[in-house]
């Protein structure tokens, strides 16, 4: 017998189909109905990165607000199909639902597992031998290349991690940053020397060496969070967060002052920009 809140959960999921459809039918919004899985591609994106925002900052009131948005592209994006007549939401639920139980034999049959590593061994092998995904070339194959270059190089560097191709201390991994460090900082100097001598054939080449080694520096960067059991799309945001709230202020005392913010006030905002960091805002 369902428990209450299972009751209630079924009752919202069936309020917010109703709603969906409601929206996209004639009687609807003209918005809605204009949209299309390809317009919201960016939506999702956002959401998502919205959601992901609120739970590093521990608002449970904002992690829910934001979940329901998700929550709703997830049932508007299925409905569309639905509407196509491509599949339906319950498809789409039903789905994922086999695919859960289908992937936890240890949950839902009697396989046994001694640690999550055994379990992402499973869930490999189920991949291949039961739903019939062709057995990847390269581990490395398994970090999608649609994602984001930073989220995409956390996935290549925790693939390759799991084959064993890993530092073996921070030592290495921090060596490893500063090494590029060292090489982008000659590879900025050579460019300059090259545009301060107005020499285009060679400035060329020595761009295209200094993007090369900001790449460097970029993925280097990610692994060190990695090897520290960081993400560094979290560490990132959190780092956007604070230079947002600082300049923020640094913005508010400068008109308060009658400052503009101008570069020949680069010495005042400084001042300010101190001010907040000692004040330990964020």
């Amino acid at each position: 017998m369902k428990n209450e809140t299972a009751d209630n959960n079924e009752t919202a999921f069936t309020r917010l189909y109703a709603i969906a459809a409601r929206l996209r039918s004639p009687q609807g919004c003209p918005w809605d109905r204009e949209q299309t899985p390809l317009s919201l591609r960016e939506d999702l994106i956002e959401e998502t990165y919205e959601c992901v925002e609120a739970i590093t900052e521990g608002s449970a009131a904002h992690i829910k607000e934001e979940l329901g948005d998700i929550f709703l592209l997830a049932v508007m994006l299925s409905y569309m199909y639905e509407q196509a007549g491509a599949f339906s939401v319950a498809e789409v639920l039903h789905e994922v639902c086999e695919k859960l139980i289908r992937r936890h034999p240890h949950v839902f049959g009697d396989t046994h597992v001694k640690d999550s590593a055994e379990v992402l061994d499973n869930w490999a092998k189920i991949k291949v031998e039961k739903e019939g995904r062709p057995p990847k070339d390269s581990l490395l194959d398994e970090a999608p290349r649609s994602a984001p270059p930073l989220e995409r190089a956390y996935k290549l560097q925790k693939k390759a991690a799991e084959a064993g191709f890993d530092w073996l201390s921070l030592k290495e991994v921090m060596g490893k940053l500063e090494e590029e460090v060292l090489e982008t900082k000659e590879a900025a100097r050579l460019c300059q020397t090259a545009k301060e001598a107005g020499e285009d054939a060679r400035l060329a080449p020595a761009q295209k060496a200094l993007e090369e080694e900001l790449g460097d520096i970029l993925f280097s960067a990610v692994n060190v969070c990695r090897f520290l059991g960081f993400n560094p799309s979290a560490a990132l945001q959190k780092a956007n967060s604070k230079f947002t709230g600082r300049f923020k202020y640094v913005e508010k005392r400068m008109k308060e002052t009658g400052h503009a913010m101008r570069q020949e006030n680069l010495e005042i905002m400084d001042r300010f920009w101190e001010e907040t960091k000692q004040a330990g805002r964020s």
